[in-house]
């Protein structure tokens, strides 16, 4: 009778909110789906909603990994400060006897500034407050605060001097995160060992009053304002990234020897070369192709692709395994990297040298004349690179412009392996995975000092790698399902409804559209990106599409990669630097019986903890990477401050325009106060900042002249002030609906444009 059952209700955002609701405001999935009673075939359906909805803010999770929503949280409790919003506003999460949980939660305006009685809160302090739900989302009141936290505080450390430039004592630190606006005052019994100019870290001082600057103590020097790598070491101390090694880590980097052939299949005679940027810091992958022998596969190609075998080294347990845990992955700034593994192994041992037997995990793959993966098997060997190249000379030589190294690789290496990537490219068009225009920036260095920036080259030699890094990801993950082993997948989720219902009302505003009730797909975003490159909107489309996705994470669950349109991929090119490549290799060397240093039981069983773990080092990595980047270029522009520069809107927010340098990529702020006397208004669907009274506005991707106002290197600061007038009114713009619409709101008053201009 099971066929007559009525079809299961489909399941919805609400439906997903009221069945955790019922269950107490806060609960694993596990009890969502049985509040829900959902079949396995749901399941995935309500890891996408789950994610969108964690995503947007609605969800938060507790520290038992349980979801939490926003809209039940209770109506008071203990709450931790626990970091600022673009706008420098403080934000706080609930905190219960498992840990914080919940969403982020925005501090009512002025609750922060403290009282007559009490010290104004920072991050890391707790207190007592008050629920309350605004049309803009959950807002904390504070009651009381509970105590202060020793949280830490990093800056540049200044001497206190008078007017003829006498030292008077003490100082002042300036903060290193640009969202902390106040400087610290430093009693000199409080100064330590701090000279001028140092970068140190120091704690808030008791007994700081509501009113006035807070003092702060000078706890540890971490380094020189002036050292050439004040801004890389700045932003791993920011972020806690994690510099050096243990000596227990050293230790058995220094005992590793290398691989011998025991066990393993001999791959030495393969002509594998590694292809990688000119100041590439190690070679973990290497590749080669030739035409498949096969009769019944004419035109068709073999390829192989062989991976540094880190497993052989890092093992389950051990004290390098446990760092490279910690680290999750390796952190490159512009100047330096923090490597994941030492570098006797990273460097070395694990690094597919020119010349050098090297132990790896090699996948050997035989695409048909279409470029459709036909097979793939999976072996663990020794191989010896037979040439090292950079991206440059590699395209160089394809090109018909070889030199003396590349000469002789030409026609039994080189040609065949862009004959094989031609024929694989064929198959990945019609894949038709997410094409955003993304392009990268270098930071030149010049003895150690910030020389220009430069966008990186893109051949062709780029794509063929990234094309057969990316088959053999999906042979990782292929493998590893078709033998019933748990893994770590690399997962991107479909963008949300709320964020797709954005995109919709936004494209009407460039003239164009995006058609209700269609299947969201990585090709229907590739068409409107193809639409918007005839017109003057490329930039803003571009910008807003790139908005629209998810971030990747990584997962156990396999939910597909949106982006790149696939339905499983793992990472597992590059072990040396994270450590979710480490987890795939030793799966499939459990999975495979290709030795006993396999995944162990316990790690299999962690997952999703380990999953967790690595997501939160991957951003926070990007960060740090971020934050080094942005106080190099602010170092780079301190002297130019009053230049004008040409650039593009790329942020609208309602506090001012975020605006990108085409010379440097630099990202800077241009406050409302600098725009114009009259009242600007948010307008979200738009992306736009838009005059009440004359409808002229300011639109995302807009190309603007900025005059350089203020550049501070020690938190990578820049301010700008527009010198662009605002575009016209948009088609049907109405001042009495604009009107209506910002009733109330606090006007920010500004030079008007003419003066503006004149400036």
């Amino acid at each position: 009778m099971a066929k007559n059952r009525p079809p299961p209700e489909p399941l919805t955002r609400d439906r997903v909110l009221e069945a955790l609701r019922k269950s107490g405001g806060a609960a694993q999935k596990r009890d969502i789906a049985r509040e829900l009673d959902i079949g396995p075939d749901q399941k995935k359906e309500l890891r996408h909603i789950l994610r969108a909805l964690e995503e947007d803010g609605a969800l938060g999770r507790t520290g038992k990994k349980r979801y939490a929503d926003a809209h039940a949280l209770p109506e008071s409790g203990v709450m931790e400060i626990v970091d600022r919003d673009a706008d420098g506003e403080l934000l706080a999460r609930m905190r219960g006897p498992d840990g914080l949980f919940g969403p982020h939660v925005r501090l009512a305006p002025g609750d922060a500034r403290g009282t007559k009685n009490e010290a104004a809160v920072g991050i890391g302090d707790r207190v007592l407050a008050r629920i309350a739900q605004t049309p803009d989302g959950p807002e904390a009141r504070v009651i009381k605060r509970l105590g202060q936290s020793a949280h830490r505080i990093l800056g540049v450390y200044r001497v206190a001097k008078d007017h003829r430039g006498r030292q008077l004592g003490g100082g002042r630190i300036e903060p290193a995160d640009r969202k902390v606006r106040q400087a610290l005052l430093v009693l000199p019994e409080h100064v330590g060992t701090a000279r001028d100019g140092d970068l140190v870290m120091a704690e808030l001082a008791h007994g700081n009053r509501g009113h006035g600057p807070k003092r702060g103590i000078v706890r540890e020097v971490i380094g020189r304002e002036d050292d050439p790598r004040a801004a890389s070491i700045l932003a791993m101390h920011t972020h806690g990234i994690r510099e050096g090694f243990s000596e227990d880590e050293d230790r058995e980097a220094h005992r590793a020897k290398p691989a011998d052939l025991k066990g393993r299949a001999d791959l030495r005679k393969l002509p594998l070369i590694t292809i990688d940027p000119e100041d590439a810091r190690d070679h973990d992958d290497a590749v080669f192709a030739q035409p498949d022998d096969d009769a019944n596969n004419k035109g068709g190609w073999r390829v192989w692709v062989a991976i540094a075998d880190v497993a052989h080294y890092v093992t389950p347990g051990s004290a390098l395994d446990r760092g490279a845990f910690r680290r999750g992955n390796s952190t490159y700034f512009p100047d330096r990297v923090a490597p994941m593994l030492p570098e006797t192994l990273s460097a070395d041992l694990c690094s597919l040298l020119e010349g050098e037997d090297r132990a790896c995990l090699a996948v050997e793959m035989v695409f048909d004349k279409h470029g459709k993966k036909v097979r793939h098997k999976f072996a663990r060997g020794l191989m010896r690179s037979a040439a090292k190249l950079s991206y440059e000379a590699a395209q160089a030589a394809v090109d018909g412009k070889p030199n003396d190294k590349t000469k002789p690789l030409l026609e039994p290496i080189l040609k065949p392996l862009w004959a094989a990537y031609r024929c694989v490219w064929e198959a990945r068009e019609k894949r038709e995975p997410l094409e955003i225009d993304a392009p990268e920036h270098k930071i030149v260095f010049k003895n150690g000092r910030v020389a220009g920036v430069k966008q990186r080259e893109r051949f062709e030699a780029h794509k063929l790698i990234e094309e057969f890094m990316i088959q053999a990801n999906v042979c990782a993950a292929e493998t590893l399902e078709q033998k019933g082993r748990p893994l770590i997948y690399r997962v991107h989720d479909r963008p949300s409804e709320e964020k797709i219902a954005a995109l919709t009302d936004f494209l009407p505003t460039v003239n164009m559209s995006w058609a209700k009730g269609q299947t969201v797909s990585p090709s229907r975003f590739n068409r409107i990106l193809s639409l918007a490159q005839k017109t003057p909107n490329q930039a803003i489309v571009n910008e807003v599409i790139l908005r629209t996705q998810a971030q990747a994470i990584y997962s156990p669950d396999n939910i597909g990669h949106f982006g790149l349109h696939l339905r499983s991929y793992a990472h597992f090119t590059s072990p040396i630097r994270r450590y979710a490549d480490l987890i795939v290799h030793r799966s499939l060397i459990k999975a495979l019986k290709f030795g006993d240093d396999g995944v162990a039981d316990s790690e299999a069983k962690r997952l999703e903890e380990i999953a967790e773990h690595i997501t939160q080092t991957e951003r926070q990595s990007m960060a740090a990477e971020r934050d080094a980047a942005s106080r190099y270029i602010a170092s780079y522009l301190s002297d130019r401050v009053g230049a004008s520069f040409a650039g593009r809107v790329t942020g609208v927010t309602r506090f001012g325009l975020f605006i990108r340098l085409d010379e440097t990529q630099a990202d800077g702020l241009a406050p409302i106060s600098t725009l114009g006397a009259e009242r600007w208004v948010h307008d979200e669907t738009a992306h736009a900042l838009v005059g009440e009274q004359s409808g002229e506005r300011f639109s995302l991707g807009m190309r603007v002249e900025v005059r350089l106002e203020e550049a501070t290197p020690v938190s990578g600061g820049l301010l700008f002030a527009v010198l662009t007038d605002p575009l016209p009114p948009a088609p049907g713009w109405r001042k009495s609906r604009q009107s209506r619409q910002t009733r109330g709101r606090e006007r920010h008053p500004g030079r008007d444009r003419g003066k503006r201009r004149r400036n």
